[in-house]
């Protein structure tokens, strides 16, 4: 499929889901008027990130004071099945990240309610959800359709049926999505944030979501060398943070 005829498929695909048409302005004025502050502070960040980025287990060890090694063994059979299922999918989305990192985080707050920007496959819900059984909670979830690929079916395909109790997904962009989810939730336990990787999107979840973690609920975001804006969001509310390099990205992650 050529760039042009992704373009106009979305678009086409846009105009036929009313609910969507909101994000759909945005996204134009995002890739037109917006476009070079999508980057803002990139290199600044960068630079800040790799200086003080540790590791996956360093982190969890830190802030947990927990033990990453035993994951992959205790839920080896299920991580097999997802890779499977994820090998099937027709549509290409958005791999595997710092599962560890999310599974402990909802360990270490004994975790109720979960909230999660940005779904694919579903492999971070899948770490949320594989702690949130023990405890009967809830994972809410706000992912945008595929558009392009007709991937509606397969976002969170990896996903194992006997979970999906425990999780409502949401359906549309984040502006959408999460003043939906807090009719429904007013507070939580762990945030992870991988949707809009823009500068003013990124902003404006952050801020949305931050007054309503708990004391001691644990903030996640994935892909913090797009833009400064995890770090212009941690100076400006004195937050100490830590960075996680992961696979050559880095994860922004800190305790409220």
């Amino acid at each position: 499929m050529t760039e042009i005829s992704r373009v106009l498929k979305t678009f086409v695909a846009y105009l036929k889901r009313p609910g969507l048409y909101p994000e759909l302005g945005r996204k134009i004025i995002k890739n037109t008027v917006n476009r070079k502050s999508a980057f803002k502070g990139k290199e600044k960040t960068n630079s800040w990130a790799a200086s003080v980025a540790v590791s996956q287990k360093e982190a969890v060890s830190r802030l947990f004071s927990m033990d990453i090694d035993d994951f992959r063994s205790q839920f080896a059979e299920i991580l097999q099945t997802a890779v499977q299922k994820e090998k099937e999918c027709p549509i290409k989305m958005g791999g595997p990240g710092a599962l560890e990192l999310i599974y402990y985080a909802c360990e270490f707050t004994k975790a109720e309610h979960v909230l999660e920007t940005g779904v694919a496959y579903g492999w971070s819900s899948l770490a949320a959800l594989l702690s949130l059984e023990k405890r009967k909670g809830t994972l809410y979830s706000s992912d945008m359709p595929y558009l392009a690929q007709d991937g509606d079916q397969f976002v969170g395909c990896i996903v194992p049926d006997n979970l999906k109790k425990y999780w409502k997904l949401f359906r549309f962009a984040d502006k959408e999505s999460l003043p939906k989810i807090f009719a429904e939730s007013s507070s939580f336990d762990v945030f992870h944030y991988d949707s809009d990787k823009s500068y003013n999107g990124r902003m404006w979840a952050y801020n949305e979501v931050y007054d309503r973690l708990k004391p001691g609920a644990v903030f996640i975001s994935d892909d913090i060398g797009d833009n400064s804006a995890y770090q212009d969001f941690c100076e400006k509310n004195n937050i100490e943070t830590t960075v996680v390099e992961y696979e050559g990205k880095y994860i922004g992650v800190f305790v409220k």
